[in-house]
């Protein structure tokens, strides 16, 4: 019987069950719809690699003789919506069956079930088969818990699949070497040049201009530098275990004014495509660490990992288990509208200027500048967490709504109430100055809390912790600022709160 498979943009497995076998009956489908390009502003990165890499992956199956029909988006045939576009090959080719793959989007798992109801012919969802875990794996490992803390899901990840576990106990004596991973970098140690892709991307380019999508950041190049297929990804992969992975565990939170990527993976692209899986990974760094373990400490490896079959398998778990109502909430009441200055970089605060630019230019920030630097900024000046969702979800190349949506209402802007995060991940001036070198020639001075040149960091803090007192002074993790902040002269507060309110109200002056 004649089968129609989907294969949407972030589900380019090779090494999917569906390849297996006799191919005679299928035929896969790609589409390139301005239902993707248009449901949010992305970075004009994001759209071409997303068009690359479903380019790529199509071209491989057709190689491998497999039938597959490409809509690019310009396509006389492409009528931009899913739905229509499936309806459409359905009656051409005369499709008897209808298979998918299980979307990571709620939005796109809505819009299939639904399409599939109206089907006259079979259907069938498949796995993915790229996560460690199933959709429901988490909400059951938690069921009847009052609190869904990932340490305690981390740790029966590493026993379950037996990573880096010897005898039963944790390999180096410890489950966690986070208080190792929390260095500045000072330049002591050399940062190798990252790997570079030279993926001609002009055509699709063209394509993006002809059809005038809008999009936000910078691209001033022909070649697009990320992994967009799986020879690329292994080859990346390759380069951070023999280049990065030495000091990636010792610098994963550090910033820096003249580097991008410091010692990170550059995977996430690829990763989030599905390009290369997460169990790929795990097992190629671990293959090499046991390989070199003279000269790689444990807490590298142990950092890299836990990011990966921790903090992103329980993403996954929370955004499935909390969503649809998880996109709505926003426990701290927060109304306030982005600032110009996160489209442009044009702002006096040296840290924001950087991570900013960072990410216009490059589709690219690491977890601590997202959540530390923009996202610290954005809840303390109590913007609108929907605002930050659709900046977040656009701006980054890797940004896929089950990863990027509780990473950033939840961890970064507190607004599930601690469904994610025990407390508000905010700070002053104090943590940007400890783990970057940000504050060195920044236009104002991370000592002060009032005055002109004072950081608008501390006064936005103190601001933040009286403003949001009826919501928060229960915390037990917050406990001790509210201590602090109850000793404050009164006098020093007012004229705090009234600095913070400039800065909230007029924030392009900064």
């Amino acid at each position: 019987m004649k089968t129609l498979r989907l294969i949407l943009g972030d589900q380019l497995n090779s090494k999917h069950s569906w390849f297996n076998g006799d191919q005679s009956n299928y035929v896969y489908c790609f589409f390139e719809m301005r239902q993707e390009t248009d449901y949010v502003i992305h970075h004009l990165q994001k759209v071409i690699g997303f068009f690359a890499a479903m380019r790529e992956f199509s071209k491989e199956l057709q190689t491998s003789g497999c039938k597959v029909v490409y809509y690019n988006l310009n396509a006389k045939e492409n009528t931009q919506n899913l739905s229509d576009n499936l309806n459409q090959l359905i009656k051409q080719l005369d499709i008897e069956n209808f298979e998918y793959q299980e979307p990571d989007e709620y939005r796109l798992d809505e819009q299939l079930v639904t399409f599939c109801k109206t089907l006259s012919i079979k259907s069938k969802v498949y796995s993915t088969e790229h996560f460690y875990t199933k959709r429901q794996d988490l909400a059951t490992f938690f069921k009847n818990k009052k609190q869904w803390v990932m340490e305690s899901f981390y740790r029966d990840m590493r026993k379950k699949h037996d990573i880096l576990i010897v005898a039963g106990q944790p390999e180096g004596g410890k489950w966690n070497y986070d208080k190792s991973n929390r260095n500045k970098w000072k330049e002591k140690e050399s940062i190798p040049d990252f790997k570079v892709f030279k993926n001609d991307v002009s055509e699709i380019i063209s394509v993006i201009k002809s059809e005038k999508i809008e999009t936000i950041g910078h691209f001033n190049s022909k070649y697009f530098e990320y992994p967009i297929n799986r020879k690329q990804a292994l080859e990346q992969l390759k380069y951070f275990c023999e280049h990065l992975l030495i000091h990636f565990g010792d610098y994963q939170d550090a910033m820096h004014t003249e580097q991008v990527y410091l010692f990170h993976s550059r995977l996430s692209f690829a990763m989030n495509c599905k390009i290369i899986s997460p169990k790929a990974i795990v097992k190629t760094v671990l293959n090499y660490w046991t390989k070199h373990g003279e000269s790689i400490n444990i807490s590298q490896v142990e950092g890299f990992i836990r990011q990966i079959i921790g903090w992103r398998e329980y993403m996954r778990g929370m955004y499935w288990a909390l969503m649809p109502e998880y996109k709505t909430l926003n426990y701290l009441e927060n109304t306030n509208t982005l600032p110009d200055f996160f489209w442009t970089g044009n702002t006096k605060m040296n840290c924001l200027k950087n991570a900013i630019t960072n990410s216009l230019d490059n589709g690219y920030a690491h977890h601590i500048q997202r959540l530390m630097i923009t996202g610290n900024y954005a809840l303390l000046t109590q913007i609108n967490p929907d605002e930050v969702d659709a900046w977040y979800l656009g701006i980054y190349v890797d940004a896929v709504e089950w990863v990027q949506l509780p990473n950033t209402r939840g961890m970064s802007q507190f607004a599930d109430g601690g469904k994610i995060a025990t407390k508000p991940y905010v700070s002053s001036g104090s943590y940007i100055s400890k783990m970057s070198n940000y504050c060195d020639d920044c236009y104002y001075n991370k000592k002060e809390k009032n005055g002109d040149k004072a950081c608008p960091f501390n006064s936005l803090y103190w601001n933040f912790l009286d403003d949001k007192r009826e919501k928060l002074n229960t915390n037990f993790r917050m406990k001790m600022m509210y201590s602090l902040l109850n000793k404050m002269n009164p006098e020093d507060l007012h004229n705090i709160k009234l600095r913070a309110k400039d800065i909230i109200e007029n924030p392009d002056n900064y």
